[in-house]
């Protein structure tokens, strides 16, 4: 019986099936990439607004605390969009006339919120709170960037669940002490910038962070009225009863010099009693 196939279908057969398989490891890997990029996760990619409000400006030059607008970022999951009454308690003095800013003096006039286009919009089945990242000396730059020098806002990381896990297993390299939460310029301890911190004990009631006060140089021989006081605790709200001043409360602390990042985040990691991905046993924490 004569041979049916020619001897060259082997090769072809080989290269048919390797080449198969390469060719799906590149499309598999090129989707990966596609999903990660820009196109997709719009990092880096300035979003057209109906007012190109400047953080850079408000934040950077004039020195406006995130707090005077994102009002809810302590005591909510939302950080708060401001209406337009706060941006014409400033606005009504300072170019009252700009042509640039019409679309807010109208919503002021009208009532009609501006249709602002969010940046960081996760998907509706995804739960964030601001106010638990906060209260854990999440620092505002540590998800959103330097927005102190963004001209026009953009997102700085792709908030997939791949880079929220990457912190959830290491929290420590991104805590810092609660009173830097807005400062964004913060920067990690170093020897030429070292940080004392100090454990006050669990207060009933009040946030984990409340445990640990912090201070910016050699405590010893600090007191009330010592400038460099970084208090981990949260600024105290006017008229709110027991409120202390921070530096009260660091003149008899024994204190722990830290000189990095590494120390200085796995020691607030304990004492802020921070669960990492392999504690989150419940996927409807970030699920619902």
């Amino acid at each position: 019986m004569g041979q049916i196939f020619h001897p060259s279908t082997n090769t072809i057969s080989r290269l048919t099936i390797f080449g198969g398989a390469i060719l799906l490891v590149v499309v598999v890997v090129g989707l990966a990439a596609i999903n990660e990029s820009p196109y997709i996760t719009e990092v880096g990619v300035a979003r057209a607004q109906p007012v190109p409000f400047s953080h850079k400006h408000h934040v950077g030059d004039d020195g406006i605390d995130c707090r005077y607008c994102h009002t809810s970022v302590e005591e909510s999951s939302f950080a708060g969009i401001p209406p337009t009454k706060t941006c014409m308690n400033c606005h009504t003095q300072i170019w009252p006339d700009s042509p640039m800013l019409e679309p807010v003096r109208e919503s002021f006039r009208t009532g009609k919120s501006i249709q602002w286009t969010r940046v960081h919009d996760l998907p509706d089945y995804v739960y964030f709170s601001h106010e638990i990242h906060v209260n854990k000396g999440l620092g505002c730059s540590t998800c959103h960037g330097r927005v102190d020098q963004m001209p026009l806002m953009f997102a700085e990381n792709t908030l997939q669940m791949e880079w929220c896990l990457d912190c959830h297993r290491n929290p420590a390299k991104n805590l810092r002490p609660t009173s830097q939460i807005y400062n964004m310029a913060w920067e990690a301890p170093a020897e030429e910038r070292p940080v004392w911190c100090a454990v006050n004990g669990d207060k009933e009631g009040q946030p984990t962070a409340d445990a640990v006060s912090c201070v910016l140089q050699n405590p010893v021989g600090s007191g009330p009225q010592n400038p460099q006081v970084a208090s981990l605790e949260l600024p105290a709200k006017p008229g709110r009863a027991g409120d202390v001043h921070p530096a009260v409360q660091t003149a008899t602390a024994s204190y722990r010099k830290f000189t990095s990042q590494d120390e200085l985040g796995h020691f607030l990691l304990q004492q802020y009693k921070i669960r990492n991905a392999r504690d989150l046993q419940s996927c409807d924490i970030c699920h619902r």
